[in-house]
């Protein structure tokens, strides 16, 4: 069995290692240029359009969460990688332990006030609120992938009302589930805290519009975890401004890293982090890999396998 492997900055000669310890009948290496033979399988992330182009792969491997950039060159040439081969996410590789946390903590940050006693601080105005209650509280999650089980289910801990919008409809215990164009303005008008983590397609990009953001409830919070491109920001600070909002958690943005003329920077009811909500842990990630590979070699059914068609 072979396999190459090629990422723009993770340590090639470690994963090389890691991958024949738990693959030894597996020859693994690092693609470099003018590398043209033969392979079985393919770890990449932003690979360039050589290293896969007439391959005969048995499956590539997308090293992140996210296929949007590989569909993307794949759209742009579609000699890059027949049709026929198999092209693999990674489910959750500790990424959805990574979002729970992240979630949960900003939910619980705007439940509590945290944000409006920071305010208060700021101005040395010692003054006790009113709380919010969880029945008020409303958490709806757009996306409803793994991670967005993932997120749903460390929030139902807390006891918040809980809902979710994607493409078809869900049958998560203790969740509402909306599906489809036609039920988001139902989905969104209960909707306190709006949490993103829908994929990037053709079809979702700019989807966190002035529309959109018109239909919550005056005082919602939004929170992005899956593309910077799903937000219109200039809509996005006009209902900060307007009130209609009353605060926005990124952790990405359209453009990474985010210039340094943005008023996003400076926006006293907008937080951030540089997209690091969620990343690939090594260890796991290389697990299921392995395991996928196994199971594939089995001829066993697997999941992860990207729809190019949906985009996810």
């Amino acid at each position: 069995m072979e396999i190459i492997f090629y990422h723009p900055t993770f340590n090639a000669a470690w994963w090389v290692n890691a991958l024949e310890k738990v693959l030894p009948h597996a020859r693994v290496r690092e693609w470099k240029a003018g590398d043209n033979n033969p392979a079985d399988y393919a770890l990449v992330w932003q690979p360039p359009v050589e290293m896969l182009a007439g391959r005969r792969l048995k499956a590539v491997f997308a090293l992140g969460a996210g296929v949007d950039s590989i569909l993307s060159k794949l759209n742009a040439h579609p000699e890059m990688l027949d049709a026929s081969i198999p092209l693999f996410r990674l489910e959750d590789t500790g990424m959805g332990l990574q979002m729970q946390e992240y979630a949960v903590s900003q939910v619980l940050h705007w439940f509590r006030r945290f944000d409006d006693y920071q305010s208060l601080k700021n101005q040395a105005i010692w003054k006790p609120l009113p709380e919010y209650t969880r029945e008020e509280f409303s958490v709806g999650i757009m996306g409803a992938g793994v991670l967005g089980s993932k997120v749903a289910e460390s929030l139902q801990v807390w006891g918040f009302p809980l809902r979710c919008w994607s493409r078809s409809r869900k049958s998560w215990p203790g969740v509402e589930s909306y599906a489809g164009r036609e039920e988001l303005r139902a989905f969104l008008n209960q909707t306190r805290v709006l949490i993103n983590l829908l994929p990037n397609t053709a079809q979702t990009v700019g989807i966190i519009n002035s529309e959109l953001l018109d239909q919550l409830p005056d005082g919602a919070y939004v929170l992005n975890l899956a593309r910077g491109v799903h937000v219109q920001e200039t809509d996005l600070l006009a209902a900060l401004d307007s009130g209609k909002l009353k605060g926005a958690m990124l952790d990405v943005f359209s453009q990474e890293p985010l210039p340094q003329e943005s008023p996003l920077w400076h926006h006293p009811r907008v937080a951030m982090t540089p997209h690091i909500a969620a990343v690939t842990r090594p260890a796991e990630a290389i697990d299921y890999i392995a395991r996928t590979i196994t199971q594939l070699a089995k001829g066993e059914l697997v999941t992860g396998q990207v729809d190019r068609a949906r985009g996810y």
